[in-house]
């Protein structure tokens, strides 16, 4: 099937990509923005993308946190982004895990990444030409959903996750600093 819609996005992973990966991030006090993650939304944004979230958060899950803290925190996150001139077009997240969760949370669902539910279901949301879209995570996870998902760009930030893994040829470029993204030449 031939994705009609013009719209492009830039797919951002959160823990790792937006902010430091504390593990199991949930409160405003352990959040702390990576540098440059504001003028790369603000370069994408320009070039006319559409800055959508998604992320695993099996924290809710695994009940370490509730969907209230992510609900808070995921506002003043917003909040701190639009206070930088960038505007976030949408949040995906999954709070399950298939054998770690409890409750209605443990699951094998579609969400979670590596698989690309969140991904599809934003680009459906919001009218997204994936092929033509930009993907930034920090765990091979990320690459395999965006891969899946068919996202055009698929850019891998070295983390403790990935350092020295083979990325298996799902990402597209792979870069040890945000601020690396201007010298790819892909938001364009």
């Amino acid at each position: 099937m031939i994705n009609l819609a013009k719209n492009k996005a830039l797919f951002l992973d959160r823990d790792g990509v937006i902010n430091f990966d504390h593990g199991y991030v949930s409160q405003i006090d352990q959040f702390e923005f990576i540098d440059g993650i504001f003028e790369i939304c603000q370069a994408a944004q320009a070039k006319g993308y559409s800055l959508i979230i998604v992320t695993n958060q099996s924290g809710i899950g695994r009940g370490y946190f509730s969907q209230h803290d992510f609900d808070v925190l995921t506002e003043w996150m917003v909040d701190q982004f639009a206070a930088n001139d960038v505007q976030i077009n949408d949040i995906m997240f999954c709070p399950h895990h298939p054998e770690k969760a409890v409750n209605e949370y443990k699951t094998d669902c579609d969400c979670r990444k590596p698989k690309p539910g969140m991904i599809l279901e934003a680009a459906q949301r919001q009218g997204i030409n994936i092929a033509k879209s930009i993907m930034i995570g920090d765990k091979i996870s990320d690459m395999k959903a965006a891969d899946l998902a068919g996202v055009g760009t698929r850019i891998l930030l070295d983390s403790h996750y990935s350092r020295g893994q083979d990325d298996l040829g799902l990402a597209t470029h792979r870069i040890e600093a945000l601020n690396e993204i201007f010298n790819l030449g892909v938001l364009n």
